[in-house]
């Protein structure tokens, strides 16, 4: 293996230049004040934890996590997601805190991915937990603040897609009773969206035509309200049956707060099915092929950490979003900039330092470099200034 360059970076990680990192900040501000003014608190919690803590609890795949050695010999996990730190806490630091607890954060998490892949082995999420609450009020609460964060961070045509693992759940078993192996097929295809596998793998399983049948009837079970009618009729399995009343509540409550004209569901959607429990989102933006946010309910977790209790939650995917965005708002800073002579240092920077504490701009100074030349300012054929040796007596002339 060749020694690195000193220009060279690690595969998944990139720098992010100062035009880009004020974009994304004003992306994750935005986002946090909305949270905030929902009743979340934002949260902070190691880059560091555990391997046999947070590593073995989080939905991330073994695989997937960067793991390296303390002095001591201790397995330690970059953290792959923000989902089970909060829960550590929770149960431990929180632990005499009544529920429900709302929480927000905003972290870079590192899952290590394939080369070829070209996916970002670093990235960055912004999102909130619900723990404590089971009802559908609070999935609906979860989607709705999705929804407003979306919209908060600048993100304007989206939709978002709710499932529920529990319908996928109780109708496999029903139509595939005790066949694990097959079951687990078929929703690992539907957790790729590969729906010619999906389609495939019912071919290959030699079921009877009328289980078939209604396998792939599970392909088109996207849509409104009018879902939920369509999905009770296809089973009498209890678990499934349980699922879809669960869902259309949520859709009753999400149409209560306005936002269904941003929401469709969509049966085939399972989330991680390992992790999820319950309720499933995932939100896209036009002009973008990959989810810009995902959530849902994961009961399971805080058990891991001796503290059951329900739990719902969402991040947004910060880097997409800011690709998504790109370059809108570049000059939304606004930066002064203040030249000065030695003559009129102390009167530029109280000037400076008045524009930052009272009008909070920002402003940069810069000491006029002696024996240059000068010359008033003088507007371009648009109405525009080119601002070029021009002395800071000529600036404070011209702003009057």
């Amino acid at each position: 293996m060749t020694k690195p360059r000193g220009f060279e970076k690690p595969a998944g990680v990139k720098d992010y230049l100062p035009g880009t990192v004020a974009r994304l900040r004003k992306i994750e501000t935005n986002v946090l004040e909305c949270m905030n003014r929902w009743g979340y608190d934002e949260i902070i919690t190691p880059t560091l934890e555990y391997y046999d803590t947070v590593g073995v609890a989080s939905s991330t795949s073994d695989r997937k996590l960067f793991k390296l050695l303390d002095r001591n010999g201790t397995t330690m996990v970059l953290r792959s997601d923000m989902t089970a730190p909060i829960a550590r806490v929770v149960a431990s630091t929180l632990k005499s805190t009544p529920l429900p607890i709302r929480l927000a954060y905003h972290a870079n998490v590192f899952r290590a991915m394939d080369e070829e892949a070209g996916r970002d082995a670093e990235f960055y999420q912004t999102g909130v937990e619900l723990v404590g609450d089971a009802s559908a009020d609070a999935d609906a609460e979860a989607v709705a603040l999705a929804i407003a964060c979306l919209e908060a961070a600048g993100v304007r045509k989206f939709r978002i897609a709710l499932g529920h693992v529990g319908f996928l759940n109780g109708l496999l078993e029903e139509m595939l009773p005790g066949r694990q192996e097959d079951q687990q097929q078929l929703k690992q295809c539907l957790l790729d969206r590969d729906f010619v596998g999906y389609r495939k793998a019912l071919v290959d399983l030699r079921l009877e035509p009328n289980v078939q049948r209604e396998l792939e009837g599970i392909l088109r079970l996207r849509g409104g309200q009018e879902i939920c009618d369509q999905a009770g009729k296809l089973t009498r399995d209890r678990v499934a049956l349980e699922a879809v009343s669960h869902l259309c509540e949520v859709w009753e409550v999400l149409k209560e707060y306005g936002v269904n004209e941003h929401v469709l569901i969509d049966l085939t959607m399972i989330g991680d099915f390992s992790y999820y429990t319950g309720m499933t989102f995932e939100g896209y933006a036009e002009a973008l092929g990959f989810p810009v946010c995902n959530g849902g309910r994961y009961d399971n977790l805080l058990t891991q950490f001796g503290r059951p209790s329900p739990a719902t939650g969402f991040a947004l995917k910060t880097n997409r979003i800011l690709e998504l965005l790109g370059k809108e708002g570049n000059d939304a800073t606004g930066r002064v900039l203040i030249l000065y002579d030695a003559a009129n240092r102390g009167q530029a920077l109280q000037c400076a330092a008045e524009m930052r504490g009272k009008h909070g701009a920002a402003v940069e100074t810069r000491k006029w470099p002696e024996g240059k030349a000068t010359e008033s300012i003088r507007p371009n054929e648009d109405g525009t200034f080119t601002w070029q040796d021009v002395t800071y007596a000529d600036i404070l002339e011209f702003l009057g």
